[in-house]
């Protein structure tokens, strides 16, 4: 009898299937903050689609990348494509460089670039959630409910400001803290966010206009190297 239970046991152990190891719970901001090495960062592209209730169309493509520092991003390279009209902005430190777009025909001749503060998101249609800030990713985590690899939950602007640098450099007025942002992380078997899609609506004059923005993130750890523009391109002028 003690030899056919000893068999049935074995035979269980060979039926029952090992676990992945991806499958064991990571923590996605441990993840990050293992990720962020100076030097390092994570690429991302993305995509901006407006509606009014009664239409939809695309509005905006996004391409860029965050470059880590000691202390989270040290630096970041957006480009903006609307339609015909493309904008640049590169975020150093303190510093901002702005070229293109409409601040590219106020430049005197020669210059290229416009320095100032640096004001972290450009404008609302960029992507308000920025998984590369651990504070940020923290409180996502806390406000959304997780499901399998997505994360889905919703934050105001109010709270983005008080966790991420990335939103509260922006030049948002307080009239829009109360705006609600719904969002939907994608997580990869490491822990680290592939994509991210948010959205938010603002009524005005009686009629909704709800921008969504969808953005993927790849390469995080890989080597990001972002420099500042040629000092003779740069002007802290405008005509």
């Amino acid at each position: 009898m003690k030899q056919a239970l000893l068999a049935i046991a074995a035979l269980a152990a060979l039926t029952v299937p090992a676990l992945p190891a991806h499958a064991a719970s990571r923590d996605p901001v441990k993840v990050l903050n293992a990720t962020t090495v100076p030097g390092h960062g994570v690429r991302f592209t993305g995509s901006v689609t407006w509606m009014d209730g009664t239409d939809e169309r695309g509005a905006r493509d996004l391409k860029g990348a965050f470059q880590f520092g000691k202390k989270g991003i040290a630096a970041f390279d957006i480009t903006l494509k609307d339609g015909d009209e493309q904008q640049r902005v590169l975020g150093i430190g303190k510093t901002g460089y702005y070229s293109g777009g409409l601040i590219g025909g106020l430049l005197p001749e020669g210059k290229t670039w416009f320095k100032e503060k640096n004001r972290g998101m450009p404008d609302s249609w960029s992507q308000f959630i920025n998984p590369a800030e651990a504070k940020t990713l923290a409180r996502l985590l806390k406000n959304g409910t997780t499901k399998g690899g997505t994360v889905s939950g919703s934050i105001t602007v109010k709270e983005l400001k008080a966790v991420s640098t990335w939103v509260s450099a922006a030049r948002l007025g307080n009239e829009h803290d109360g705006v609600k942002i719904s969002y939907k992380l994608t997580l990869s078997s490491a822990g680290l966010v592939s994509r991210v899609t948010s959205s938010y609506t603002i009524t005005e004059d009686g009629t909704p206009y709800t921008t969504t923005v969808d953005s993927r993130y790849t390469g995080w750890g890989g080597k990001v190297s972002i420099k500042a523009p040629a000092p003779s391109t740069v002007t802290t002028k405008i005509r």
